[in-house]
């Protein structure tokens, strides 16, 4: 307990609050905002153009990947692909019969080509009209939910024209930005809890990926985590109120902030040291709402003055008159 100074040259000391300094845990704790995004999201669009004549879903389904949204009328390429297998099957017999009579050397190596490369050439547009031809569905590219339909069944379509946004939103994303200077305090693996103004309850995210570049523009280095959703609470484009525990230092020196006082350049705290006042200059870290970390300058024990600072001076007499732990 430090010991009170009474009086120096016959004047009453002037009394003055005192803080003990103890080291203790804190949490470098930084306090952001963010969005919610889909873990994956497209905008649902033909690749061709035609008439609309199914669709196979409902608004704010749940599909599969793989499952089919809707289809186009295929009338048209359907026919071609019939014909060109009626084709290939006679350029196959073509084929065949000029290879045995190639073998008996009735025909030129130059006959039996032609008969080859015409039924290459059919395989090869086939091939071509089965591609166009799945150009006439939209499939499900992942599992997700189907959002608001933009097209009716008859409708042209082409492929400017927006049939519905799919999202997948299980796991959900969170996306926000650190200032550039806490480069070194972000780490894949880390956690993050935030809030929605949807719901009073708090929700755990986890860092997945970190831009490998600071922004230009806003200093800041972007970064995205991860969080379940299961009962789907969250929603693509909600705001998130992010609270980030950057790393927990477990012994920090913290005093009042009215006990700083800023210098150029520097910062010095007035100690209470065998009844006078000790001017320390310190180097500080972390704040909070009312305490600062003192990194270099004083120790645990220490007698921090916290009152009458603009009246006291070095080596000057003054009386405790409350020590806040």
């Amino acid at each position: 307990m430090p010991q009170t100074a009474a009086r120096s040259g016959g004047n009453t000391a002037l009394p003055v609050d005192v803080t003990l300094v103890k080291p203790r845990q804190i949490e470098n704790t930084i306090r952001i905002t963010g969005a919610i995004l889909a873990n994956e999201s497209i905008a649902l669009r033909s690749e061709i153009s035609g008439k609309i004549e199914n669709i196979y879903f409902e608004e704010g389904q749940k599909v599969q990947k793989g499952a089919l949204i809707l289809n186009i009328n295929d009338e048209e390429i359907v026919a071609q692909i019939e014909r060109l297998k009626y084709t290939q099957q006679l350029n196959e017999g073509i084929e065949y019969r000029q290879r045995q009579l190639l073998e008996k050397e009735a025909i030129s190596r130059e006959e039996y080509d032609i008969a080859l490369t015409t039924l290459k050439t059919t395989g090869s547009d086939l091939k071509e009209r089965e591609a166009r031809l799945a150009k006439h569905q939209i499939i499900a590219p992942f599992d997700g939910v189907i959002g608001l339909r933009q097209v009716s069944e008859g409708s042209y379509i082409s492929p400017s024209d927006l049939v519905a946004n799919l999202y997948s939103i299980n796991p959900i994303k969170i996306e926000f930005s650190v200032p550039g200077k806490y480069t070194a305090l972000v780490n894949k693996g880390d956690k993050i809890n935030f809030t929605i103004e949807a719901y009073s309850n708090e929700f755990q995210g986890t860092i997945y990926a970190i831009e490998p570049k600071i922004d230009p523009q806003t200093r800041t280095l972007q970064i995205r985590a991860i969080c379940s959703n299961e009962r789907e609470l969250l929603i693509p484009g909600q705001f998130a109120n992010i609270r980030y525990i950057l790393n927990v230092i477990p012994d920090a020196l913290m005093v009042p902030s009215e006990a700083i006082i800023p210098e150029l350049n520097s910062h010095k705290i007035f100690t209470f040291e065998n009844g006078t006042v000790n001017q320390k200059k310190v180097e500080i870290g972390l704040r909070t709402d009312k305490e600062v970390q003192v990194v270099n300058g004083i120790s645990a024990g220490d007698t921090v003055i916290t009152t009458g600072i603009l009246q006291i001076r070095q080596g000057m007499p003054v009386q405790i008159n409350q020590v806040n732990q």
